[in-house]
């Protein structure tokens, strides 16, 4: 049965149908948001996976090129397999709302693929994959704790806007995805251009009372098209040995959480869990899977019980307390910019160089090509955590933490008309326990200022917690990873002094009431600005100069139509110029030539030849041309190609010239100086670079002579004529009285 349901969201009506398509799916769904359509499928397998102790959940998002009317521009003309970071994000962002509302326990396996088949470039398709994926789960016999509902809420001119388009964006200050249930937030993903807390709180709770209407039609379409939901109850524990792990282990347990450092923690609640497994003996050999079972959720309950009962952290520290920060810069001689952070045994090395713009990343996307000039890439090896595994590309987890700590670095940094470079921060984890994303944030931030990029301001950030039993509740400031495990919110804000950049909240709960939050934010304002002040102690402001390393960049702006003489046929010209001067060079179709160099002198070099191509001449600048052809009335000179003037011929010296020839022939190199440029015809003078003779007082002087002084190689050679015409007339001189004494 076709069924289909809408409301109005924002500017534009959003629709839910199904019963049409994927029908062999455990549930599936269209939803259309103006002329964005996306599909959305749920499965899960018909038998559980075995010896699985977490949730087998995979998600993925697929963009395809045709919903954009386009075909793919890769060599084989189709998707490629692997997908893109927009399309790992996504599917992130879908996964973490929906994976707490499965039950407890639950081990089978299940799979959530959301395939945009339209996109009209002006409503983006992230926020309706996740509204897709609650509601295939709504309907299909999946055991599904929703709905949920999702919206983009920005702020334009003061006041939010629900769902704003793409072309909206770069007018608010203000981009949060929100995802909530009925009665609460459990999703919070974006960020901000210096935002307050308070105006986040109010951006997150009016996103919250505008997604209502989206629960509103899940919920129907679900009482006119969902299947009975499959039973599934955790299975019962052995209470006779829940009983006897708790006596062996409960008090060994509560010693060794409390071990300060993270490996020989680990280490010795490992040594309890063995030897309280062995303690059980023979009798409950073949429950020793339960036993480890057990163990861990009474692990879990010592730690919740020790924070909410005690006051007591783990490791001590007060509930607000960050632990102890070491930073340093410039640690890596020959990269551009490098600092380490350490806080506690979380430390992250951020490594900052410099490139052109042919260094930018260039992506499709359902937007068409994309050019990105600000990179961070975040590398998490498995030495961090203590572990031995095989290195890999980056993981999900790894993407969406670089991403993460880019939305906070990003919003300080210089634009591209300012500092012409591209920037690309590796972010390289050295030690982890707790919030590495966090500690990637200040490290890059003390990178881009060591590295004298003039950034606005520098960037702290903070992982708070929350552990809660529905009637007490502690937020926890700089949460460890145990806490992050056994905690009930994971939730990150970065920021400057002025306010925040950007903001990540996953919770394990149904949902987090407007107190919690607003308690949450003020807590990680006052560690986020702790941290800060540790970050200027070491650096508090950019380097003045740039690392002499970094290429030197150097903007030359020629007359369009001059690209194509400064380029040459094939590109000869400007590789050319490239190899001669060890440059790279960029040209853009309003004439703006980019020359990145690895000198000064370089650099310069090529800025005079790419002038002397490509500029227009203007008057008063001297050339060295070549003469190209000679007239009765002066020579024309090619001061660059395509490009000539006249020498007239008053304009060749300071004495009449009776013929051109006697001073320059075709192929002479001439020194010239633009006098006049007239209906795009050019007047040059020779005569203006030559010293003018000085008049001897009484007598005008042979103004036949050229001067004494600067002159080329056509009036040397002029010189030496004069001269032999001067030795000839002497001679005739000499001989004419003797001639006519002899005819006398």
């Amino acid at each position: 049965m076709e069924i289909s349901f809408k409301t109005q969201i924002g500017a534009e009506t959003l629709s839910i149908q199904a019963g049409k398509i994927a029908r062999q799916a455990s549930g599936s769904v269209l939803v259309q948001y103006g002329e964005t359509m996306i599909m959305v499928t749920a499965v899960s397998a018909e038998e559980p996976k075995p010896d699985v102790t977490f949730l087998p959940l995979t998600v993925e998002y697929q963009e395809k090129i045709y919903a954009a009317g386009r075909i793919p521009g890769n060599y084989f003309r189709r998707e490629i397999g692997r997908p893109s970071e927009k399309e790992t994000l996504t599917a992130r962002l879908i996964d973490r709302p929906v994976r707490p509302l499965f039950p407890k326990g639950y081990n089978y396996e299940t799979q959530v693929i959301a395939t945009v088949l339209s996109m009209d470039k002006e409503n983006e398709p992230d926020v309706l994959a996740m509204i897709g994926a609650s509601a295939a789960l709504e309907i299909s016999d999946i055991p599904f704790e929703g709905p949920i509902a999702c919206v983009r809420v920005g702020r334009i001119e003061n006041r939010f806007v629900i769902n704003p388009t793409i072309g909206q964006w770069q007018d608010s200050d203000i981009n949060l995805i929100v995802a909530g249930s009925r009665n609460g937030i459990i999703m919070v993903e974006g960020g901000g251009d210096f935002v307050s807390e308070s105006d986040m709180i109010e951006a997150i709770f009016y996103a919250h009372q505008e997604m209502q209407p989206l629960l509103d039609i899940q919920e129907k379409l679900r009482e006119s098209i969902g299947k009975e939901k499959r039973p599934f109850e955790l299975p019962e524990k052995d209470p006779e040995l829940v009983k006897r792990v708790k006596e062996q282990a409960e008090d060994k347990i509560r010693r060794a959480v409390t071990v300060p450092e993270k490996i020989d923690r680990r280490s010795a609640i490992g040594n309890v869990k063995k030897e309280t497994i062995e303690a059980l003996g023979e009798e409950y050999e073949e429950q020793k899977g339960e036993a480890a079972e057990i163990f861990g959720d009474l692990q879990h309950e010592i730690c919740r019980d020790m924070i909410l009962n005690q006051g007591r952290r783990i490791d001590n520290r007060k509930t607000d307390e960050v632990r102890p920060i070491l930073c340093e810069t410039g640690i890596l001689p020959r990269v551009h910019g490098s600092a380490l952070f350490s806080r506690g045994e979380t430390q992250v090395l951020a490594a900052m160089t410099l490139g052109s713009g042919q260094d930018e990343q260039r992506v499709e996307t359902l937007l068409g090509d994309e050019t990105f000039p600000f990179l961070l890439h975040y590398n998490f090896p498995p030495y961090s955590v203590g572990e031995v595994k095989r290195p890999g590309g980056p993981s999900r987890r790894d993407i969406g933490h670089g991403a993460l700590a880019k939305r906070a670095i990003e919003k300080v940094a210089p634009a591209k008309e300012n500092f012409d470079y591209t920037i690309r921060l590796v972010s390289e984890v050295l030690e982890s326990n707790g919030s590495s994303s966090m500690a990637t944030v200040c490290a890059s931030s003390m990178a881009l200022m060591d590295g004298g990029v003039p950034v606005t301001a520098p960037v702290s950030g903070i992982a708070m917690g929350l552990v809660t039993d529905g009637e007490k509740s502690v937020i926890l400031s700089d949460i460890l990873g145990d806490e992050d495990h056994f905690g009930d919110m994971d939730f990150k804000v970065a920021g400057t002094g002025q306010g925040i950049t950007a903001l990540q909240m996953d919770i394990k709960i149904s949902e987090l009431s407007r107190d919690i939050l607003e308690q949450a934010l003020e807590q990680a304002k006052q560690g986020r600005l702790h941290i800060l002040d540790r970050m200027e102690e070491t650096i508090n402001a950019p380097r003045k100069e740039l690392s002499p390393y970094a290429p030197n960049v150097i903007n030359v702006q020629i007359s369009p139509e001059r690209i194509g003489e400064l380029i040459g046929p094939g590109g000869k010209h400007i590789r050319q110029i490239q190899n001669d001067t060890n440059t790279q060079i960029e040209i853009n179709d309003s004439g703006l030539v980019k020359i990145s160099a690895f000198s000064k002198e370089e650099g310069e070099e090529a800025e005079r030849i790419i002038k002397d191509i490509g500029s227009e001449p203007e008057i008063g600048e001297v050339y060295e041309g070549t003469v190209v052809r000679i007239t009765d009335f002066g020579a024309f000179v090619a001061i660059k190609p395509k490009t000539e003037g006249l020498v007239h011929i008053s304009e060749l010296a300071h004495y009449r010239v009776k013929s051109v020839s006697d001073v320059v022939k075709e192929g002479d190199t001439l020194q010239v100086k633009v006098i006049d440029i007239r209906d795009g015809k050019i007047r040059l003078s020779h005569k203006a670079l030559l010293e003018a003779p000085e008049k001897e007082e009484g007598h005008s002087g042979d103004t036949r002579q050229p001067r004494e002084g600067k002159s080329d190689r056509a009036s040397s050679r002029n010189d030496s004529n004069d001269s032999r015409n001067g030795r000839e007339k002497d001679r005739r001189s000499r001989q004419q009285p003797k001639k006519n004494f002899e005819n006398k």
